[in-house]
């Protein structure tokens, strides 16, 4: 299968079918829609796959990342009796980056039109940008108009010069590449990339969050996603590549115990907080190596909390360092919204709450039909917030600011191009 590049994206038809997939360190989710007569997506096939061969979200085993991305969409297919052929697919890890960079675009005194916003959003010429980086996302934060700035929506004004403040995501090149390689041997067309913390947001912020300031921490498990929205745009992105899978190695570590029973510990009997009677109530803690131990192993419950909590203050304690680096601590306003498997664990609320000393609330997938309540938590928002891009925000570059400008002409520095020549020439056959 060929990859043909980033699409000129249209308003979507009732009916159609729309395909997501959400490639984590942990498992790998594919959602299957169809537009409803409201235009919004009706979830009509999941399949979700325990996740292969990728670290932080960064691809480290090809044919294992492979099979589990085929699984998971085998699995979805099946579900909706419908094949799919394309799907918008998630990024996270892989050195995400993001910056500002403000582009004055002459208008000659006409009105402004879409074909003048994507003028503005090719600015990867005149960003400094990494020789291994690519851009994923060019939006669009900002808007003036000889110099009159807080305009949500130029088109149709009339001026000289229309300025426009760009939003560059950028990923680095190789951890692109690969997982594009590992979808297309899926037999699969890659219609975008969306970097996971802007499609959580989409999926779990109201409005009012979006316009007046929050902060989304997409606790995954092999990596935390940050995202900071504002006046209704995604205006800075980070990761740190620390997330729910290190707590289970700590617990494992900590206790001498397999992995898998870390997990299922950290689940059923985990907390962020300390409890008066965790030194009382006493676990198993089963220990490497003993497959029938002659009497059980028990811990103090305060003992799997000691272990767990540190590690959490950690990534929150990193989240507030990047925000204040970046000086969009303050444009982030107080309220965070945490989502992502690993803000499930008891107590991580609050424990958020003390670090980043902010107003946190848990965010799950909202507005979305056809989602059943095992698929509709917050370990499904990244998955979920994709159909809300595809439906909507695909189709608009103002407010996705997608990397592509008219007829298909790449935004991103060549690279849709390039992985599609490459794709033809190295798995034509496949």
């Amino acid at each position: 299968m060929g990859f043909n590049g980033v699409k000129r994206f249209k308003a979507r038809p009732r009916g159609e079918l729309i395909a997501t997939l959400d490639v984590g360190s942990t498992k790998v989710v594919c959602f299957i829609a169809r537009m409803d007569d409201d235009d919004r997506p009706t979830v009509i096939g999941i399949g979700h796959q325990v996740s292969r061969g990728l670290r932080s979200g960064v691809v480290v085993d090809m044919e294992a990342a492979e099979k589990a991305i085929g699984h998971a969409v085998s699995s979805a297919e099946q579900m909706a009796g419908e094949q799919i052929r394309e799907v918008v697919v998630n990024v996270i890890g892989g050195h995400l980056a993001s910056q500002i960079v403000p582009v004055d675009v002459p208008i000659a005194g006409h009105t402004v039109a879409e074909a003048d916003l994507r003028k503005a959003l090719k600015v990867n010429g005149r960003a400094r940008l990494p020789s291994d980086c690519e851009v994923l996302h060019a939006i669009p934060v900002g808007y003036a108009i000889d110099g009159s700035r807080g305009i949500r929506d130029p088109r149709g004004m009339m001026g000289s010069h229309l300025g426009v403040d760009v939003h560059l995501i950028t990923a680095g090149t190789a951890a692109v590449r690969n997982l594009a390689t590992c979808i297309t041997r899926c037999h699969l067309e890659i219609e975008a990339f969306v970097v996971s913390p802007y499609a959580a947001g989409l999926a779990c912020l109201v409005e009012d969050e979006m316009d007046l300031g929050c902060t989304v921490i997409d606790l995954g498990g092999g990596s935390t996603g940050i995202g900071v929205f504002s006046e209704g745009r995604l205006v800075f992105v980070d990761c740190i590549p620390v997330g729910g899978s290190h707590v289970t190695n700590d617990v494992a570590r900590g206790l001498t115990t397999p992995v898998l029973h870390a997990e299922r510990m950290k689940t059923l009997h985990g907390h962020a907080i300390p409890n008066v009677s965790d030194e009382r109530e006493l676990i198993d803690a089963p220990q490497v190596g003993e497959d029938a131990p002659a009497q059980a192993n028990h811990v103090p419950k305060s003992l799997l909390t000691g272990i767990i909590r540190p590690r959490l203050e950690e990534i929150f304690e990193m989240v507030r360092g990047r925000l204040e680096d970046s000086g969009f601590d303050k444009v982030s306003g107080r309220r965070v919204v945490l989502t992502g498997g690993g803000s499930q664990l008891q107590g991580v609320r609050e424990l958020a709450q003390m670090v980043m000393d902010k107003q946190v609330r848990l965010g799950r997938p909202q507005g979305f039909d056809g989602l059943a309540e095992a698929t509709g938590g917050p370990a499904f928002s990244t998955a979920a917030g994709l159909l809300a891009y595809a439906a909507r925000y695909q189709a608009d570059p103002v407010l996705a600011g997608v990397a592509a400008g008219p007829d298909g002409v790449e935004v991103g520095g060549g690279l849709w191009n390039r992985l599609g020549g490459w794709f033809r020439e190295n798995l034509g056959d496949l």
